[in-house]
């Protein structure tokens, strides 16, 4: 039985997830709150397929984080993503200076390990950073997600070059069973709704403190914009549900 199968007669106690889902299914945002014991942030999520240049200008000016694409651990490996840490690793056996930086045990406050892989553009792209450059750059990684996991022998450098402008992020192999990032917590949701388990996050910014919007100024701008407001816990609970589901 297929996600879209299984999406399709599972409905969840929690409203809000039925919202989200429905939300993501039609390619509209919605915004995922991690946890208190975290990072404590809000962020921005739209399926990467469903991206254009207006998705890009309202992460870059209403949010003010970080733009990336969160990858399915399944097509990571066979598209052959690396973690950055990974690769610093190997380039530090030649150069002393990478060792000194390259992120260590302790290092993350909130997580044992970061999940930054590769920064790309697009072959199609010119810089790369125009809004009409980055989300072509974003659907791209959508569509080759896609045509991975559906079996078609795909060569990412084929379609991308590094450096970028898009950074991406490769989903924990256990996913929500290993790590509770956005990066996790999005593709968790792509795979519940049965869409292509590309998904961009940007975490929401406060221009007046400096630090992450809080989450109760989140949730005023959420409900400003017509947007579903998740929290991980809420994540994990329905996710829960739907793996274990014969439905």
């Amino acid at each position: 039985m297929n996600e879209s199968t299984i999406y399709e007669c599972l409905k969840y106690g929690n409203e809000n997830i039925n919202m989200a889902l429905e939300a993501l299914r039609a390619g509209k945002m919605i915004q995922i709150y991690d946890s208190d014991s975290r990072e404590g942030e809000t962020d921005l999520v739209i399926p990467a397929k469903a991206v254009t240049y207006k998705s890009v200008k309202w992460m870059r000016k209403d949010a003010g984080g970080l733009i990336c694409v969160a990858v399915d651990p399944v097509a990571s490996k066979q598209l052959r993503l690396p973690f950055m840490a990974d690769l610093v690793r190997e380039a530090s056996k030649t150069s002393e200076s990478l060792g000194e930086v390259v992120e260590k045990d302790g290092d993350l406050k909130y997580d044992s390990h970061s999940s930054f892989s590769i920064w790309v553009n697009h072959r199609d792209t010119r810089t790369g950073i125009p809004d009409l450059e980055r989300a072509l750059t974003i659907r791209k990684i959508g569509e080759i997600t896609e045509k991975s996991l559906s079996g078609n022998g795909v060569l990412f450098g084929n379609e991308f070059r590094t450096p970028g402008h898009v950074a991406l992020l490769r989903a924990a192999e256990g996913l929500l069973d290993e790590r509770m990032g956005q990066t996790e917590l999005s593709v968790a949701l792509a795979r519940m709704a049965g869409i292509t388990p590309a998904m961009v996050v940007c975490e929401m910014l406060d221009d007046e403190s400096g630090k992450a919007l809080s989450k109760e100024n989140s949730k005023d701008y959420g409900k400003d914009h017509g947007l579903v407001f998740l929290e991980g816990k809420e994540i994990l609970e329905a996710y829960m549900l739907w793996a274990g589901s014969e439905c």
